[in-house]
């Protein structure tokens, strides 16, 4: 194998620009797209739930932290399960994590593409109506891909203005949209008889996929390779990262729902995929419908493009290892994995022309629970010389993680746990291969 193909990532990343990254991941697709999908679970109580999938996330943040800054090399959790566990155990947990991250984020940044196309398309009239939804979330995906081709010190140019540009107007749909009443929390959704489902079976549901919208902090521990001084920058970027992001979720929720009936913005989010545009156009602030339109291209943009970054860099560390092809390890001459950003994008395009974008992030949400519960293990095997914080904390991860993963529909995790069993079947034969390879050298 090539030698300058298993060279070091340069480390380019200070505190501002991991907090960007993690901000930049985060703040678009949650904001945009999957608080309407919440509000079709839980009503009003997706308020609630993306409060508490916030402390679910810091407890996993925090254990991703310490885990990055003990074992700062790309790869997150497919990395630590494989240098915190012991011999064939911790190479099929790490196996296993990287796995299901590849899945859960692929269909993330489906999501990300579809919900971006979505509200291009519901502001755009004229030429862009005649294109499926999924025909330009492709097109969309291609100019990312590119960009993330460049190299990283570029992209984080770019990421930084696609961060700022979001902030600034989801501020401004906050204010401009908050109600003069409280809304009644435990009240989940009608269903067509008039029903309501037990408060705390929607609560469960909606907190399980409002997770996945806080999700984006693990950007920060998979780019650990890049990260300049990782023990003290990691760490704080998480901590900061998860704090701005749900005091942002929480005031958009309250300004959705205020003025709406949830049933109606979560019809809005299935048929169009642009609830908060929706929600804008009726606001007391003028011009905010344009103001929204801008912040929410520009942050499912900023979603995309750090979502195949961090998703390239795990696929860089599993073929490094051998569980995935080792043409995908290969870095250019400046140090970019172009093999692995390209077939990244070839996935998140596979799911994106499926269309469906309830179903990509309920996936999303089984998967990447499933992911920060391996997390949260690996770091309850951290030596206490490198601990960061308490144990409690990454026990509390776990279990909340486990539990949540089957709260979302029943279809969603069996086919969850299928691909987990096709992913042990993948594992096996690419160790026999690896293991024969390396008996005929």
């Amino acid at each position: 194998m090539n030698k300058s193909a298993l060279q070091s990532l340069e480390r380019q990343l200070h505190l501002p620009g991991a907090i960007v990254v993690g901000l930049g991941s985060i703040l678009g697709t949650g904001a945009f797209v999957s608080i309407g999908i919440g509000a079709g679970v839980a009503g009003p109580m997706v308020i609630l739930a993306c409060a508490l999938a916030a402390i679910v996330a810091t407890f996993n943040g925090l254990s991703s932290a310490q885990l990055a800054a003990a074992h700062p090399v790309s790869g997150g959790t497919y990395e630590y399960a494989q240098r915190c566990f012991p011999g064939g155990l911790g190479a099929r947990l790490g196996f296993t994590s990287g796995w299901l991250f590849l899945i859960a984020k692929s269909a993330s940044a489906a999501t990300a593409a579809l919900g971006c196309a979505g509200y291009l398309k519901e502001f755009v009239r004229g030429p862009l109506e005649s294109l499926p939804l999924w025909g330009l979330a492709l097109v969309i995906l291609g100019l990312m891909t590119a960009l993330v081709l460049f190299g990283l010190r570029r992209t984080n140019t770019l990421n930084t203005a696609l961060v700022s540009t979001t902030v600034i107007f989801l501020l401004l749909f906050i204010v401009g949209n908050l109600p003069d009443t409280l809304v009644p929390f435990f009240e989940g959704p009608e269903d067509a008889d008039g029903n309501r489902a037990p408060w705390g079976l929607a609560l469960a549901s909606a907190t399980a996929l409002m997770f996945v919208a806080y999700t984006g902090y693990g950007r920060i521990a998979t780019l650990g390779e890049e990260v300049v001084e990782p023990r003290k920058t990691i760490p704080r970027a998480v901590i900061a990262t998860l704090i701005v992001s749900m005091l942002l979720y929480v005031g958009t929720a309250f300004a959705l729902l205020g003025p709406f009936k949830s049933g109606y913005i979560a019809k809005v989010t299935a048929e169009d995929a642009a609830p908060l545009l929706v929600a804008a156009q009726g606001s007391r602030v003028p011009g905010l419908a344009m103001f929204l339109w801008v912040g929410a291209v520009t942050a499912m943009l900023g979603v995309l493009l750090n979502l195949i970054l961090g998703l390239s860099r795990v696929l860089l560390a599993m073929g490094r290892r051998g569980d995935m092809p080792r043409g995908v390890a290969a870095l250019t001459a400046k140090k970019n994995p172009a093999a692995a950003i390209i077939v990244v994008a070839c996935v998140i395009g596979a799911i994106v022309a499926i269309g469906d974008l309830k179903l990509a992030w309920s996936f999303s949400a089984f998967t990447v629970l499933i992911y920060y519960a391996i997390t949260n293990a690996s770091a309850l095997r951290l030596a206490k010389a490198v601990r960061l914080y308490h144990p409690a904390l990454a026990w509390c991860g776990l279990v909340a993680c486990a539990g949540l993963a089957f709260f979302v529909e029943t279809r969603v995790w069996l086919i969850g746990l299928g691909l987990i069993l096709l992913g042990q079947v993948w594992f096996e034969v690419a160790r026999r291969v690896s293991r024969r390879g390396a008996r005929g050298a």
